[in-house]
């Protein structure tokens, strides 16, 4: 069986939840049981920008608005959104909306959550557009920017509103409920309420979370019949597999490129992958190799590396090779772009800046973070060696490497990035603007180019409302990028997730990798 039959007596204990105010289902009867590669690290949906909190967030909670599969607004608890002019956007609020706690969803919740965002430590960049959300009425906001910001509707999708009521006030501990506490014990970090198809109602970090469907749930037309979820975090690939062919679980995320064939040829799984939007690139730093002032050896190395061969051989297949930041359906992408791998026109440019000799660099790489990191790091350093530059290869676990990425520690470094507008601006913001610490510009820009002309198209585009005009602006972003060579681009993760053939999983799934459990149908068998 893929999924079991269960009789709850009643509620399990509120533990680290605020599902004590619930009432008891009693008959809980289609049960999903899980298995990511890592549970989330709070229950506070504030504390860290990460993949799996959002995932958490999608099933606890509802957005304003969120993505759909194409890349489209999907109205969730905003049912309606208008911009007044350019700094103004009015959102009708839905109506008849519970929270977990039994409170209701009004606009007070949403002012609360946007001023609670703009003081977190992983939101408030993103949230540093918003000047105001004012309530006009129980279930009407105005959101007010200082400028024109075309992304309100993006920043809208991170909009996961909380139940201010059951946040406000003093823990047990005399500290404030609506504290963010990084990597700490808060009241917020064990406890949740929100408006979502499934309450927390219990969580063992790094062992075991359990979901309940919320009995009053408001999104009455939703197919999703699940009414528990069993999340176990299994971190070693082959494990994960294992107990889904096995049957011991019934969804799993992600699938090793290593194992896709053998999932997809089995009985007992049903494969999905899809083309995904976090670029793997290479940082060259220009402050630490003078050769890499030289616009030249940039192009070098981006001749010399062959991202096809990486995508094909150690990502097999897993992965789309890529020739700019930008994915299809971002507005910066330039579908004429080509990829340029050309180990002779490489050789060339080496030998007319004056390096055909080559040099010496160092090269750090996560081997724990993404899909096959370490290896395709060194696949790099044996490409880099046909243009005669030896590379000397540290590779290190995420939780060592990123102080060493802060640091600049390397002559190349290697970065995974999804843009957290789903837009093209953001890709150059972080990692390719002018390094400016105030500003927090170019925070992840380990190869320390500097474009200042293109700084100030982004912060142009970034106050175009004309979306058409504003995508011509971001496309000579990625032409310009793309002509001084100011990274190497390798490829675009894909995404792959598998299931029970009687789960389906396929209608819930996008590129954001945010899977909306809610609507999960499991079928009869």
């Amino acid at each position: 069986m893929t999924f079991k039959k269960t009789l709850l007596a009643g509620m399990i204990g509120a533990v680290m939840t605020g599902t004590a105010l619930l009432p008891a289902i009693a008959n809980a009867e289609n049960t999903l049981r899980m298995a990511y590669d890592a549970d989330p690290v709070s229950l506070d949906i504030h504390e860290q920008l990460s993949g799996g909190i959002l995932q958490l967030s999608h099933m606890t909670f509802d957005p304003l608005v969120r993505w759909s599969q194409d890349f489209d607004f999907e109205p969730r608890l905003a049912t309606d959104w208008e911009q007044v002019d350019d700094t103004t956007m009015r959102m009708t609020l839905r109506e008849g909306v519970k929270f977990h706690s039994g409170n209701d969803f009004t606009a007070d919740d949403v002012v609360w959550t946007v001023e609670r965002l703009k003081r977190s430590p992983d939101f408030k960049a993103i949230f540093e557009p918003v000047a105001s959300v004012t309530a006009l009425d129980d279930y009407t906001v105005e959101f007010k920017t200082e400028k024109p910001y075309p992304l309100l509707l993006n920043l809208a999708t991170y909009v996961f509103p909380m139940d201010s009521q059951y946040y406000s006030g003093t823990a047990e501990d005399g500290d404030p409920k609506d504290e963010i506490v990084k990597n700490g014990n808060s009241f917020a970090s064990s406890h949740l309420s929100g408006t979502g198809p499934f309450t927390v109602i219990e969580h063992q970090k790094g062992n075991r979370m359990e979901f309940q469907r919320f009995a009053d749930y408001w999104d009455e037309e939703s197919p999703g019949n699940v009414d528990r979820i069993v999340l176990t975090p299994i971190s070693e690939n082959a494990t994960r597999v294992a107990a889904l062919l096995s049957g011991d679980v019934d969804f799993i995320a992600p699938v090793p490129p290593n194992d896709l064939d053998r999932v997809r040829e089995s009985h007992n799984a049903e494969l999905v992958t899809m083309s995904g939007t976090r670029i793997i690139l290479l940082h060259m730093n220009q402050e630490r190799v003078e050769a890499f002032q030289d616009e030249r050896v940039r192009q070098a190395f981006a001749y010399a590396i062959n991202q096809d061969a990486i995508a094909e051989r150690l990502m097999k297949g897993f992965a789309t090779p890529a020739a700019q930041f930008s994915p299809e359906g971002y507005a910066g992408h330039i579908e004429s772009l080509e990829r340029r791998h050309d180990l002779e026109r490489a050789q060339e440019l080496m030998e007319e800046a004056g390096y055909a000799d080559g040099f010496q660099i160092t090269m750090m790489a996560p081997n724990n973070r993404y899909v096959n990191d370490a290896r395709i790091a060194q696949a790099v350093a044996t490409m880099l060696a046909r243009i005669n530059v030896e590379v000397d290869l540290k590779t290190l676990p995420k939780a060592q490497y990123w102080g060493e990425y802060d640091d600049r520690a390397a002559d190349v470094m290697l970065i995974g990035w999804h843009a957290d507008t789903e837009d093209s601006a953001n890709f150059h913001e972080y990692l390719t603007a002018c390094p400016d610490p105030d500003t927090g510009a170019g925070q992840y820009n380990a190869g320390n180019y500097c474009n200042p002309e293109l700084d100030k198209l982004v912060a142009e585009a970034n106050l175009e409302v004309d979306l058409e005009k504003r995508a011509e602006m971001l496309q000579q972003v990625e032409q310009t990028l793309y002509d001084e060579a100011a990274f190497v681009p390798l490829h675009w993760q894909d995404l792959a997730w598998a299931a029970a053939p009687n789960v389906d999983i396929e209608p819930i799934l996008n590129v954001m990798n945010f899977p909306y459990l809610g609507d999960l149908v499991i079928e009869a068998e």
